[in-house]
């Protein structure tokens, strides 16, 4: 499928899947929608900790990872990072992005890091944030049961990738999660979140970034059998 780089509201560029019309982050600010989503409402929810483990269903970009690096060196905490993608960003598109520079100099050479790992082995990008890209789609990866902290739910919206969104799917990201460990994600559909909760998640709704009134948060209270 065709893709093309569009600039945001906020300055920052995106991917934009012509065919489908669906843009890789929000065309209201793709850096702001991602420190709003998945470092306000994920990463610093546990700012206490020293030690999260982290998947991300959409590595993408890198941008989510490239962010709670930045942020865990800020926050004091060591962190274990995967991250899932079925069809990899291509460098052309990275430089076009110009994320490296809109992250400023300082973590240029870390964004560039992150893409430049190999795909499926476990590289340690710093002491203290380890990284793991996985070159597949979702339903063929096979997630360790009670082990990350939290989940970073950044895939395509449910309009054009409804199958992501599926009660078999977040069967599994709950049962990858620790007891008390939580999703977090720009999506609010009702759908979605009956989904969510019929698979043992506790959801709330939470204020959206901007453009978009709501996302949501959904938390593994409990262990639910097989």
């Amino acid at each position: 499928m065709k893709r093309e780089i569009i600039q945001t509201e906020d300055g920052s560029k995106t991917i934009r899947i012509i065919e489908l019309e669906e843009n890789y982050h929000s065309i209201h600010g793709a850096l702001q929608e991602a420190n709003h989503v998945f470092m306000k409402y994920g990463l610093e929810e546990f700012q206490d900790k020293k030690e999260l483990s982290i998947f991300e269903m959409g590595f993408g970009t890198g941008l989510n990872a490239c962010l709670t690096a930045i942020n865990s060196t800020k926050l004091k905490v060591n962190i274990e990072y995967h991250g899932v993608e079925a069809f990899p960003v291509s460098q052309i598109e990275l430089d076009e992005l110009e994320y490296g520079i809109l992250l400023g100099q300082e973590n240029r050479d870390l964004y560039n890091k992150l893409h430049a790992v190999e795909w499926n082995q476990s590289i340690e990008i710093y002491k203290g944030f380890n990284l793991k890209k996985i070159h597949s789609e979702i339903q063929h990866v096979d997630l360790r049961c009670e082990f990350y902290d939290i989940i970073f739910y950044d895939a395509f919206g449910p309009r054009v990738q409804n199958e992501l969104w599926s009660e078999d799917v977040f069967k599994k990201m709950y049962n990858s999660l620790k007891i008390g460990g939580f999703l977090v994600t720009y999506c609010a559909k009702g759908q979605v979140k009956r989904n969510m909760k019929a698979v043992g998640f506790k959801v709330e709704g939470l204020p959206g970034p901007p453009g978009k009134r709501e996302m949501t948060r959904a938390w593994k209270m409990e262990v639910v059998s097989n």
